[in-house]
């Protein structure tokens, strides 16, 4: 059974590989590949706000007590916060139950190692055949071996009081109106209270989660409601999370919409001319912008591009000794703070900014000039290779001609359906858009879906 994607576990709740019998048998095969004999281990677990996260920590809990280790909960927490609380406890594994940015109906498991990464694929491999294998478990612990779990119950203080550490003592954010948009999700209170003990006037909306409006028409994938907000209560900046926080997207005090590209860019300057940028160079995936690998090569900042996914950011980073990364949707990596995307890190750092300078968001991204970008997706015939076809290439490189050093073109599968993702971006936003509908047409004549 292929279990892993690019991040983690993730499938409709109670079907597939989120029943309570699959899911059993992942904690089960989690403790075993990570049991050495020597002692008894712990794995952390906290969840997302959505409906199902009872029935996923429940049964992924009962696996791994039934293979004698320890489970500590700690309820609703953002996922960055399980990789950080899996550090600071010096734990074996920490495990967010969360299906990110998706709606209720879905579930997921990312499992962090103890350093606070995510898995390797040889571990990921291991636990997929060992779900796999019938035969498993040989043997399993009895009496007083069986596992035990306990609840931590200031999980989400001690998070909060990290995150605050990630800016100078006797800093604040006294004087800033800010309005954050929760999704319904795991940093409902935590991110309110966070900016609140830092002296904001906070703006709450979206943080009233009844199990099933988690990422429903708010969050960092839908701004307009944000947007408005800040708008009509004269705030100085919006910030939304994605359902498990480890996104965040900023609205500024016009209402314009600041992506993962310009927080980048924005914080990548301000590093830099402090220092404190190792190696002057960012890194994000092929998806980032053109706007913003000119906007830092101006800064003498090199951007170094990743396949799609922040586990490969992570680990060009890791590679390069690199402290900071991210994607376009909001998912920022801050090394200096910790290992993996993390929204309200994202967030403080960045209204910090906007603290010590004493500029709105709209001054701060003035300067970075981001090219229209137009994204089609092409549902294709399952197990069909846009690149077997002469013509849908010959119109890919034709474009790229077309284009030049003034824009770029992406043609690419999607790592999760069948589909082919056209992104294209330019100096002019007719001719961007015509060339994405070019070649999206010939894609969907050639090996599209008809009807």
């Amino acid at each position: 059974m292929k279990l892993f994607g690019t991040d983690g576990i993730r499938g409709k709740a109670n079907r597939s590989t989120m029943t309570p019998e699959t899911v059993l048998r992942v904690g089960m095969a989690l403790a075993y590949a990570l049991g050495d004999g020597r002692k008894r281990h712990n794995v952390l677990i906290g969840k997302d706000t959505r409906l199902s996260g009872y029935l996923i920590e429940s049964a992924l809990t009962a696996g791994i007590c039934a293979m004698g280790m320890n489970v500590t909960l700690v309820g609703p927490i953002p996922t960055p916060g399980i990789a950080f609380l899996t550090r600071a406890l010096r734990l074996d594994a920490g495990v967010a139950i969360s299906a990110s940015h998706n709606l209720f109906q879905d579930n997921g498991i990312k499992i962090f190692s103890p350093a606070g990464f995510k898995l390797s694929d040889e571990i990921e491999s291991d636990i997929e055949g060992l779900v796999s294998d019938e035969a498993f478990p040989v043997k399993r612990p009895a009496g007083a071996k069986i596992g035990k779990a306990f609840r931590l119950d200031d999980a989400a203080g001690r998070y909060i009081e990290y995150i605050k550490a990630s800016i100078p003592r006797g800093s604040n954010l006294v004087g800033l109106k800010i309005v954050v948009d929760a999704a319904n999700g795991a940093a409902y209170k935590i991110t309110p209270t966070l900016l609140r003990e830092l002296g904001a006037e906070v703006v709450v909306i979206n943080d009233e989660p009844d199990g099933v409006n988690i990422n429903l028409n708010c969050g960092s994938l839908n701004l307009e409601q944000l947007a408005q907000k800040v708008v009509e209560v004269g705030a100085h900046a919006g910030i939304a999370h994605d359902g498990d926080a480890d996104r965040t997207l900023f609205v500024d005090e016009k209402g314009g919409y600041i992506d993962g590209d310009l927080t980048m860019a924005v914080l990548a300057a301000e590093m830099k001319r402090v220092g404190t940028l190792n190696g002057d160079c960012v890194v994000a995936t092929v998806m980032s912008n053109l706007g913003l690998e000119k906007y830092l090569g101006g800064l003498g900042i090199r951007l170094i591009r990743t396949r799609v996914g922040d586990r490969y950011v992570v680990s060009e980073m890791i590679k390069g000794n690199y402290n900071l990364g991210g994607e376009q949707s909001g998912h920022v990596v801050l090394f200096d703070y910790n290992t993996t995307g993390d929204g309200p890190i994202t967030a403080l750092q960045t209204l910090h900014l906007m603290s010590k300078k004493g500029r709105l968001l709209s001054e701060l991204t003035a300067d970075v000039s981001l090219y229209p970008q137009e994204l089609i997706n092409v549902p294709i015939v399952k197990g069909k290779n846009y690149k077997d076809f002469p013509d849908i290439l010959k119109v890919v490189e034709s474009a790229v001609n077309k284009l030049g050093d003034r824009g770029r073109v992406l043609v690419r599968p999607s790592g999760t359906e069948p589909k082919v993702r056209v992104m294209v971006e330019g100096e002019e936003h007719g001719l961007t858009r015509a060339i994405a509908e070019e070649i999206a047409g010939v894609i969907h004549k050639r090996i599209g879906v008809k009807g």
